[in-house]
């Protein structure tokens, strides 16, 4: 199999223009396939239509949590509204200032197992898939490889099981 193969077609992606709290409400409605099902992250893509990042639930999670409390002793800390005063300061800020730059991608005709192979070596869920011009035209997930995997080991057990 080929990534292409295994795809779920981009329907929709972010600017990195966009506030977070417009991209956290693209992530709560976006569509996976034919369903509204929201998603954990999505393509950030420039004027042009390059790929320039990945917004996704765990930059969200990230930009909400301070760097220097890993610097604090917290035994005396009060956590009470922390996350939700935070979340409010963040919701205008723009989507470029909290993405992840760094993105893996497959070309359409990279086999699957290298997909897997970049997401197990890399510890991401996601996999953008560009054509052979760079554009990206779909998105792998870790959840509907997992599907597959399970569907291939569990069919020849099929008539066992249902004995």
């Amino acid at each position: 199999m080929k990534a292409k193969d295994f795809m779920i077609p981009i329907q929709d992606t972010l600017g990195p223009e966009k506030t977070i709290h417009e991209a956290v409400n693209l992530l709560r409605v976006a569509k996976k396939g034919e369903e509204r099902v929201g998603l954990k992250g999505l393509p950030v893509l420039d004027n042009n239509g390059k790929l320039v990042g990945m917004f996704s639930m765990t930059d969200v999670l990230k930009a909400v949590h301070p760097s220097y409390l890993s610097l604090m002793n917290l035994s005396n800390f009060t956590w009470e509204g922390m996350v939700e005063s935070l979340a409010k300061s963040m919701a205008d800020k723009k989507v470029e200032t909290v993405m992840s730059k760094n993105v893996i991608t497959v070309k359409e005709d990279d086999p699957l197992m290298e997909c897997v192979d970049l997401m197990i070596k890399n510890n991401i869920k996601r996999l953008p898939v560009l054509d052979n011009v760079g554009k990206i035209v779909g998105m792998i997930y870790e959840r509907d490889i997992f599907f597959a995997i399970v569907k291939a080991m569990l069919e020849d057990d099929y008539y066992f099981i249902n004995s």
